[in-house]
C-alpha cells in the first residue's frame, strides 16, 4: 500500500467511525440510560455485575468490569464496585468448554455466580452466539436483569435481553469501538449516579 492509498483509508476509517457514533445519539441514547439506571439500582441494592463476551468482546468484558472495580475517573475517588469479567478465567472456560461444551461455559458461570438482582451484561458484536444466547436464559432463571452490547442489526440477543443497545452499524471494527465508547459513558454515569 502506497503512502497516499494508506493516508486515504486512515481518513475513511475515521469518518466513517464518527458517523457511526454520531447515530448512536438518536439511535442509542435511550437504551444507554436505561443501562445506566439498571446498574445504578443492581449496585445500590448491594448486587454484582457479571460480563462475558467473545475474542474483542471478551477483552471489552474485562476492561469494563476493570473501570468499576478500579475507577473510571481519575479524578473521582469512589470505593471499588463488584464486576467480574467471566471470560478471564482460563481454567474454567477451558474445563467447561471441555466437558460440557463451549456453549455452556458461560451459561454455567452465570448459574454458579449470579442471583437475583444482579446484572449479567452481554457483548457480541452479531448478537448470535450461542454461549452468550444460553447465559441470557440462565441469567434471567435466576432472575437477572440483561444488557445486550450488540451490532449487526441485533440478532436473536436483542429480543431476550431487558436492554439491548445495538450500534448502528455493520462490521465488527466499527460495532467495537461503538461498544467501548458506550461502555465508558456508562461507566462515568454510574459513577455520578452513585457517589
Amino acid at each position: 500500500m502506497n503512502k497516499i492509498d494508506a493516508q486515504k483509508y486512515i481518513k475513511d476509517t475515521l469518518i466513517e467511525s464518527s458517523e457511526v457514533k454520531k447515530r448512536i445519539i438518536d439511535e442509542c441514547s435511550n437504551d444507554i440510560e436505561k443501562a445506566v439506571d439498571l446498574i445504578v439500582e443492581c449496585f445500590k441494592n448491594n448486587k454484582k455485575l457479571l460480563l462475558a463476551g467473545n475474542g474483542g468482546s471478551a477483552a471489552d468484558a474485562q476492561h469494563i468490569a476493570t473501570e468499576f472495580v478500579i475507577r473510571f475517573s481519575a479524578d473521582f475517588p469512589r470505593p471499588s464496585l463488584p464486576a467480574f469479567a467471566i471470560t478471564t478465567d482460563t481454567s474454567n472456560i477451558t474445563a467447561g468448554g471441555n466437558d460440557i461444551g463451549f456453549e455452556n461455559t458461560f451459561a454455567r458461570t452465570v448459574e454458579g455466580l449470579g442471583s437475583e438482582g444482579d446484572v449479567f451484561w452481554a457483548i457480541s458484536t452479531s448478537g448470535n452466539s450461542e454461549n452468550l444466547i444460553r447465559a441470557i436464559y440462565k441469567a434471567k432463571e435466576k432472575k437477572m436483569k440483561v444488557i445486550s452490547f450488540l451490532g449487526n442489526g441485533g440478532g436473536k440477543m436483542k429480543d431476550i435481553s431487558d436492554v439491548s443497545i445495538i450500534v448502528p452499524a455493520n462490521g465488527t471494527a466499527r460495532v467495537q469501538e461503538g461498544h467501548i465508547t458506550i461502555a465508558h459513558i456508562i461507566c462515568y454515569l454510574v459513577e455520578r449516579y452513585l457517589f
